[in-house]
């Protein structure tokens, strides 16, 4: 027991022992991310029983050059421009009882029926700004907490009623971020796995003129939300 004891005790070698303290550095970033929308439904829906909800949540990905500026030992300040994929179902129901899924109303008796669907894609350029916060370096990981801000823009367009689809998402939205990970320094680099949550501030839907205004009709408001699984590579 007494070698074990003291190989336990031996210090660990730290690899890259001088990256944090650079100044700058670079580094790419490969990740999965879902997609959701946050629906409030309006009046419309309440009175024909019609409301649309993401039922299915479809992975995509995304591709981000990474820019880390250190502030100090605890603090860097991010920039991640890249670009995401990804895709949006909103499934329509017709509701048979008298309310809403989660209303008082709502029982399990009304049973829901699918109507149709709405796909939307969004391709977006993103533009996030975030700060890092860093615990102690532990032998060769490090955990760290992570917040911004993101710029999107969704170069995607949607609405094409030759194709069914009957909604149209303005470009632009406004993201705050939060999420955490964990620094791996291994001999030649470091590699960081990471969870973010993402939450729009903006209702992206754009309302237009459609042969179909029922699905416009039964949104009141439309926001974007996404969680992302992240790989960094610095």
């Amino acid at each position: 027991m007494i070698p074990l004891v003291v190989n336990a005790q031996r210090a660990r070698v730290r690899n890259i022992p001088e990256h944090d303290y650079k100044a700058v550095h670079f580094g790419f970033t490969l990740g999965l991310n879902t997609m959701d929308f946050k629906i409030k439904s309006s009046e419309y829906a309440v009175a024909e029983n019609f409301f649309g909800e993401v039922s299915t949540l479809t992975p995509g990905f995304n591709i981000n050059i990474v820019s880390n500026f250190r502030l100090n030992d605890h603090f860097d300040f991010r920039i991640l421009p890249g670009v995401a994929f990804g895709q949006r179902r909103i499934d329509y129901y017709r509701i048979e009882g008298p309310g809403l899924p989660g209303s008082e109303q709502w029982s399990e008796q009304d049973e829901p029926g699918l109507e149709s669907s709405q796909e939307l894609e969004s391709s977006f350029l993103e533009f996030p700004f975030a700060i890092k916060y860093k615990s102690v370096r532990i032998d060769n990981y490090r955990p760290y907490l992570i917040g911004g801000v993101n710029f999107r823009y969704d170069l995607a367009k949607n609405f094409n009623e030759e194709d069914n689809i009957f909604l149209s998402l303005k470009p632009f939205d406004v993201f705050l971020e939060t999420g955490f990970g964990i620094d791996f320094y291994l001999p030649y680099f470091k590699f960081s796995t990471e969870l973010k949550f993402a939450m729009g501030f903006i209702d992206t839907l754009d309302r237009r003129q459609s042969s179909h205004m029922q699905y416009q009709n039964s949104l009141e408001k439309l926001r974007s939300n996404l969680v992302i699984l992240s790989f960094h590579f610095e």
